[in-house]
């Protein structure tokens, strides 16, 4: 079982900036795909921004396109989502996930492993 570990997030005002991080020790990890997904209260899980096992390639939400960027770092077994320009509307609990597989997927469905999330809160 691969164990997906988020932090980072937090309280902000909006225009504010925050980062998440999802570690793993999973040996194989560059060989995955990662996403991040958010839920808000009320709301469905959403897929927020993905990228390939090299990070060369990434894809994201029109909602977060500009202001959120995802990257990782295999040789720290680490995603990360930076976000900047924070709105109201981004408040959600933040998941990371693990696809078994080289390319973005931009549905839920497509991942095998999730992280237990971290709220990210953006005040008004």
């Amino acid at each position: 079982q691969v164990q997906l570990v988020e932090s980072g997030g937090g309280l902000v005002q909006a225009g504010g900036s925050l980062r998440l991080s999802c570690a793993t020790s999973e040996r194989t990890f560059s060989t995955y795909a990662m996403g991040w997904f958010r839920q808000a209260p009320g709301k469905e899980r959403e897929f927020v921004a993905g990228i390939n096992w090299s990070g060369g390639s990434t894809g994201y939400v029109d909602s977060v396109k500009g202001r959120f960027t995802i990257s990782r770092d295999n040789g720290k077994n680490t995603v990360y989502l930076q976000m900047n320009s924070l709105k109201p509307e981004d408040t959600a609990v933040y998941y990371c996930a693990a696809r078994i597989d080289s390319g973005i997927y931009y549905s839920q469905v497509g991942y095998h492993y999730w992280g237990q999330g971290t709220q990210v809160t953006v005040s008004s």
